[in-house]
């Protein structure tokens, strides 16, 4: 696909991830009922070195709590910017919320992920 093809008023927010855990999983309740899970990804390409990216994930998989640092994982999600209150104002967080995450060794849910990735790509050509 050429940078040309990409229609000008399209818009994305797209990322495709694929790393190992740096750490387990960290999953809380929040005062709304709501799961979510924080999972810090290292994601390395090649020689150059390695970039960690938090995940965070909207009512986790059961399974996501016991992935461990080295584990292997994919993710397809969007990037966001999170602002909160602390106790010494207001705080901002970026990171990438998952759509979907999979084991790195689910070859299954890996190309869920590579198909749902490409159709959101090929609709900036439409």
């Amino acid at each position: 696909m050429s940078i040309k093809a990409i229609k000008p008023n399209k818009a994305i927010n797209l990322t495709v991830l694929r790393g190992e855990c740096s750490a387990g999983a960290e999953v809380r309740e929040l005062d709304s009922g709501r799961r979510l899970a924080t999972v810090p990804l290292r994601v390395r390409r090649g020689a150059e070195p390695a970039t960690s990216v938090p995940v965070t994930v909207w009512d986790p998989p059961a399974w996501l709590e016991a992935v461990d640092a080295g584990d292997e994982l994919v993710v397809l999600g969007r990037v966001r910017r999170r602002f909160f209150q602390t106790a010494s104002g207001l705080g901002a967080k970026v990171e990438v919320e998952a759509y979907v995450i999979a084991k790195g060794t689910d070859r299954r849910r890996l190309g869920s992920v590579l198909r749902r990735a490409h159709s959101q790509l090929e609709a900036l050509m439409e």
